[in-house]
């Protein structure tokens, strides 16, 4: 009668309280705003557009020789692995708290010798007991519900993680390879202006032999001249620079790193970033902050669920010896036991553990308002750096050309007696400034357009 009142008691309980809340699960109440991305030109956001963050990477970067790079990185960097480790250990501890909800078993074996006084004489026998004791904690009021569920959202979390260095490592491989792409054409650039420079000097101090240029000029040509060639050194020692960065996102010893040659880069004349709300699915900073938030919120839930009672059953079962000063070859032994414990009075620590995981809760609900704001912006700025090197591009391919031809002009022009060195030399600085700044606008672009597919969430794939 006592036991069918004690589960009488409990199921009361249970339905008492399952209108508290312990029970409810997490529900993502954010939404990303449809002019998230700001207001910005020549951008596509139709439904029926397919956004670039879809690709994956190797759609992408279609260069075979970055993309092995890319493979390289994502098995052997150091950070890559720390986040893998991360996610196998949120694994595991995900299938603990699932085992939560079994009993735990222990076997506990002992042995004694109990002395006695028989018939004047002390006489002696062996006691044991070979028992398996049994705890188990019922989850009546979902304390290790909330506690898996807070486990899951970790593990998320870490999912999200690892899938956030990916990118940010795929992103920096890609923009260290198109950086050296960059540095070999600069270096072309700076060889072939080396052979025009030195013919225009050969051609000053011909002209200063034969009296008809003065010594300044040709001082002042090969100061030029010599000039161009410590860039040529600069260029050579930044080359290596950016291959040894390379091979520490590749976690390996410095070394010479296999790269196609500069190519003539179209920047996109449209570019699609999809509907805004595709940032929830793809950004995975944003999945992240969103797991945060569930983590917090089960937080609370447990914290909400620590003035209930905890109900526990505890048993033993197994085989003994414990007859004292009469042996006996054993017997069966057998206990069991219910326990319920409710909290009176915690010096109110459990109010405050409430108190403190709402304000948490709440503090990381502003975060993750934060993060979908900061994910707009870069979305934004990638956006407007696209857009500048794309209508910079138009420019600086016009100045090259009308530079070349002043340039051919004014060397025909002081072959001929007719232009001074200071003409020739104003020609060739500006070309030479034209064609290196036209190939670094179209890698500012190329860059750019790298951010825009990783602010979008791409990488991911």
């Amino acid at each position: 009668m006592k036991r069918i009142f004690f589960v009488i008691a409990v199921s009361v309980m249970c339905i008492a309280f399952s209108g508290c809340g312990i029970y409810n699960k997490y529900t993502s109440q954010s939404r990303i705003a449809s002019d998230i991305y700001g207001t910005t030109e020549d951008v596509t956001e139709a439904q029926n557009e397919k956004s670039i963050a879809e690709l994956s990477w190797r759609e992408f970067f279609t260069d075979p020789l970055l993309q092995k790079l890319i493979d390289s990185a994502l098995v052997h960097n150091t950070d890559a692995n720390s986040a893998r480790i991360a996610v196998e250990q949120a694994q595991i501890s995900l299938r603990t708290t699932k085992l939560g909800y079994l009993p735990s078993v222990a076997f506990a074996p002992s042995v004694g010798v109990n002395s006695y006084l028989n018939e004047g004489s002390m006489a002696s026998t062996l006691t044991y007991s070979l028992p398996l004791q049994l705890d188990w904690d019922l989850d009546i009021f979902a304390v290790n519900t909330n506690q898996k569920r807070k486990a899951q959202a970790v593990l998320w979390q870490m999912e999200a993680h690892e899938q956030i260095v990916k990118a940010n490592l795929i992103s920096a491989v890609a923009q260290q390879y198109f950086m050296l792409q960059l540095l070999d054409h600069q270096l072309e650039i700076l060889l072939f202006t080396d052979s025009l420079w030195n013919t225009s000097l050969e051609t000053q101090r011909a002209l200063w032999e034969n009296g008809k240029a003065f010594s300044t000029a040709v001082n002042q040509m090969e100061s030029s001249y010599l000039t161009m060639k410590m860039q040529v050194v600069d260029v050579k020692r930044s080359i290596r620079n950016v291959e040894n960065s390379i091979c520490q996102l590749l976690a390996i010893a410095p070394q010479s790193i296999a790269r196609s040659r500069w190519n003539t880069y179209e920047l996109p004349q449209q570019l699609s970033t999809g509907v805004p709300a595709q940032l929830l699915e793809n950004r995975p900073d944003i999945k992240m902050a969103d797991h945060r938030l569930e983590e917090a919120f089960y937080n609370t839930q447990a914290a909400r669920a620590a003035f209930y009672p905890k109900i526990s059953l505890q048993g033993l079962l197994g085989w003994g010896n414990n007859s004292g000063m009469i042996p006996n070859p054993g017997s069966l032994l057998l206990n069991a036991l219910a326990s319920l414990v409710q909290p009176i009075f915690a010096q109110g620590k459990l109010k405050a553990n409430l108190k403190i995981s709402k304000l948490s809760q709440e503090d990381i609900q502003q975060q993750y308002v934060q993060t979908v704001i900061n994910a707009g912006n870069q979305v934004n700025e990638a956006l407007a750096d696209c857009q500048v090197a794309r209508e910079k591009d138009v420019y600086y391919k016009r100045q090259v050309e009308v530079l070349h031809d002043a340039y051919d002009g004014t060397h025909e022009l002081m072959d001929n007696g007719k232009a001074s060195y200071l003409e020739v030399l104003s020609a060739q600085e500006g070309l030479l400034s034209a064609q290196i700044s036209e190939a670094t606008n179209l890698y500012n672009g190329n860059r750019a357009l790298i951010a825009l597919y990783i602010a979008l969430g791409g990488g991911t794939k």
